[in-house]
């Protein structure tokens, strides 16, 4: 089922074609789709042979990020401290597929639980990716736009108040009262007012690969860019729950106003995820549900 209204999905015969006329050195390997618990909201995967992967951007949205990761990975690659998904090929239209794509290598390993990981060494080493990329030189970066992550809070509140009635119709498990006053308690944060940094912008679950319950890789840099750090410390509620949500914001570090930031970066998209989101993704539905459930409790 799409989760998309607008959904362009690349199929097994277009990668194949795409790859032939692009990529002669794989021709013979085989493709195959992944799984489709493992695709996200943006693009779908196949499988080229063993070791690697084509991501073919589905929505308009995120056609961007092929040109972005093919430009800045390579940059930020040799500062961190675990691998990410450097593209092997930049692809072109064809076959009938309209955008550029890429190839990128397959890393093997799991992902930790999408609704909640109480694993305190691993969220110490997601939190030094994070002080890791923090650090990386981001001036003649990728500057983030207004509305995207990164950016200050105030562009996405029209979006927040526009779905709040919507979503006072349901019984989500929350106080939409409750999830406004929490709302408003981030907009009143003040911005970040020093230099912008490098942020991955994106760090949940299903965006961090481990072997053995470590950290060995991070991957979907979609919301990659450079801007206000807060939604590096967010997956201390979207991704980490316990003692590991507590070892996750002090590893990382940033004040109270930053946290506070960041809590609105949790509870934003997952208020108009949950309304979005709803009948096409239910899985990331109830991963909103949850957060907003989070931000309440950590700020009303």
């Amino acid at each position: 089922m799409p989760i998309h209204d607008d959904e362009v999905r690349a199929t097994v015969g277009q990668v194949r074609r795409l790859v032939a006329a692009q990529c002669p050195q794989w021709a013979d390997l085989p493709v195959t789709a992944l799984a489709g618990e493992l695709e996200g909201t943006d693009h779908v995967l196949f499988r080229i042979g063993g070791d690697l992967v084509a991501r073919m951007p589905k929505i308009a949205t995120a056609v961007d990020q092929a040109d972005s990761d093919a430009r800045w990975l390579p940059v930020l690659a040799p500062h961190l401290p675990v691998r990410i998904p450097v593209p092997m090929h930049l692809g072109e239209p064809g076959a009938e597929y309209p955008w550029r794509w890429t190839v990128v290598p397959w890393i093997p390993g799991d992902t930790p639980p999408r609704l909640g990981c109480d694993d305190v060494p691993l969220a110490r080493e997601v939190a030094a990716f994070v002080r890791a990329l923090h650090r990386v030189e981001a001036a003649g970066g990728l500057v983030k736009p207004p509305g995207s992550r990164g950016s200050a809070l105030r562009h996405v509140d029209a979006g927040v108040r526009r779905v709040l009635p919507r979503l006072a119709e349901h019984d989500d498990g929350f106080d939409v009262a409750e999830a406004e006053a929490a709302w408003d308690a981030c907009l009143a944060a003040p911005d970040w007012d020093r230099d912008p940094v490098w942020i991955h912008g994106d760090l949940q679950p299903g965006n961090l690969i481990t072997d053995a319950g470590r950290l060995v890789a991070v991957v979907d840099f979609g919301a990659l860019g450079v801007g206000d750090p807060a939604p590096d410390v967010a997956p201390a509620l979207w991704t980490f729950t316990g003692a590991a949500r507590d070892a996750y914001r002090k590893a990382v570090g940033y004040d109270d106003a930053t946290w506070r930031r960041a809590c609105g970066w949790a509870l934003a998209p997952s208020l108009t995820g949950v309304d979005y989101y709803r009948h096409s993704f239910p899985r990331m539905a109830e991963h909103g549900r949850r957060m907003v459930r989070a931000v309440i409790a950590e700020l009303v």
